[in-house]
């Protein structure tokens, strides 16, 4: 298995098919695994990078709550895209992914040929949409059995 090492975080990627290089980020608590379909659909004509974010799949989960963040997070993108000799590549992303791919893009603009944002947000810091207050109380308003995660 192929791993990436950044400041002791081993992390897990995949480098399918050939061609004009694309890199897909998996969802929250999502792993690479996600993009089977579209690697065995595109990998014949581009060459698809896919790969497990921190605390995620096959890569490691620090216990540090420091070893995660956006900026590491597009830090681990740009690494990843060294590592595989890729000096320009289309970024792509499905929910948290699409945004990390969004801030890779604000990041690094040299990097990008292109995006591709799946179900994608803006973001949630903007407090006046209160949508981190939605969010929680429509979990907590959910049916409840024992056992089932609780919002507090």
């Amino acid at each position: 298995m192929p791993f990436l090492d950044r400041d002791g975080v081993k992390i897990y990627y995949e480098d399918h098919g050939h061609g004009p290089p694309i890199l897909l980020s998996h969802g929250y608590s999502a792993t690479c695994r996600m993009w089977d379909g579209q690697i065995a659909a595109f990998a014949r004509r581009h060459r698809i990078i896919v790969w497990d974010m921190r605390g995620h799949g096959e890569t490691d989960d620090p216990e540090d709550p420091a070893a995660y963040s956006e900026a590491l997070t597009v830090e681990d993108m740009a690494a990843l895209l060294r590592c595989c000799g890729i000096e320009r590549a289309v970024i792509g992303g499905l929910s948290l992914g699409g945004c990390m791919s969004l801030a890779f893009h604000l990041a690094h603009p040299e990097m990008v040929s292109a995006l591709m944002l799946f179900d994608t947000g803006p973001g949630f810091r903007n407090p006046t949409r209160g949508a981190r207050e939605r969010a929680g109380a429509t979990a907590g308003a959910g049916p409840r059995s024992e056992g089932a995660c609780r919002t507090r």
